[in-house]
């Protein structure tokens, strides 16, 4: 019989390709204007609606739960955004826009599949694997906060929230190893772009970095012997490290799929790949949409 401490036992390749492959079903609400739109209409601007929407499960909070719980975002930036937000919508109102904006971009991406039996069973999937850990909130506040909020009625909503929860379940788990391989936010993000995963200037600018802040951590980097070049790419010990993080952090979220066996994993996978291809197709989750609201 396995304990609550112990892993599960689930091939932790596995637990990646089942939360990349439907990732994009959830990370679309940060690119699309359905969210803005829906803030605006609160009163809430765009980079505001970004904090206050994603924080509304925790409560009217202020910055710093934010900043801690967010990681990588320069302190300043949230502050900027909260706690003055809940001046102009409550916590209560920004889940109901964000949930609605969700909504609508999913039904905008996916067309008529919106109403299909394969998202119906992905959502099903989806939230069996997200209630399955619902009694292991430990040291995952982001998650915890989410997994208290009530389900709504459609499946694609079902399954956007489910993807949200098993989503900050798994950042909960990475920000954990970030800090045992003694990381900063900032600095975390300068090995991301490094990895060449990411642009750094979309890294830099929606956390809010200034250049002389990035090129700091990027000379405390390479100081550390963990990126190197002009332009900083990972050194070899920077990619080890890299591989430890990404390994731990996939062994943090494999309770979250343990309930699903292999067998329900790979059936996850298979329904969300359709449904992940159409939302990038749609243009959904563009980078650059967020860079240009970002000014």
């Amino acid at each position: 019989m396995t304990s609550a401490t112990e892993p599960a036992a689930i091939d932790h390749a596995l637990v990646r390709h089942t939360w990349r492959v439907a990732e994009p079903l959830h990370g679309m609400i940060y690119f699309v204007p359905e969210g803005p739109e829906r803030y605006a209409a609160l009163g809430i601007g765009a980079r505001e609606g970004y904090f206050a929407s994603r924080a509304a499960a925790l409560g009217a909070v202020g910055a710093g739960p934010v900043v801690a719980t967010f990681f990588n975002f320069n302190p300043r930036l949230v502050a900027a955004a909260l706690p003055a937000a809940w001046a102009k919508a409550t916590p209560e109102a920004m889940l109901a826009a964000r949930l609605d904006a969700a909504g609508a971009a999913l039904t905008r991406g996916l067309g008529d599949a919106v109403h299909g039996p394969e998202v119906a069973e992905a959502a099903e999937l989806a939230r069996r694997a997200a209630e399955s850990v619902a009694d292991r909130p430990e040291g995952r506040p982001l998650f915890a906060a989410h997994a208290a909020l009530p389900w709504p009625d459609q499946p694609h909503q079902v399954l956007w929230q489910a993807q949200t929860l098993l989503r900050e379940f798994r950042g909960d788990g990475h920000v954990a190893a970030l800090l045992l391989a003694g990381l900063t936010g900032l600095e975390a993000l300068v090995l991301h772009a490094a990895s060449g995963d990411v642009p750094e200037r979309f890294l830099r600018r929606s956390r809010g970095w200034s250049q002389e802040q990035w090129d700091g951590a990027v000379d405390e980097l390479r100081h550390r012997g963990l990126i190197e070049a002009g332009e900083p790419v990972l050194s070899e010990a920077g990619r080890a490290q890299r591989a430890e993080i990404e390994a731990a952090t996939d062994r943090l979220a494999a309770p979250a799929y343990a309930i699903l066996g292999v067998e329900g994993c790979n059936r996850l996978a298979e329904l969300a790949r359709p449904l992940s291809r159409a939302i990038v197709a749609a243009g959904l989750l563009n980078v650059d949409n967020a860079i240009r609201k970002e000014g």
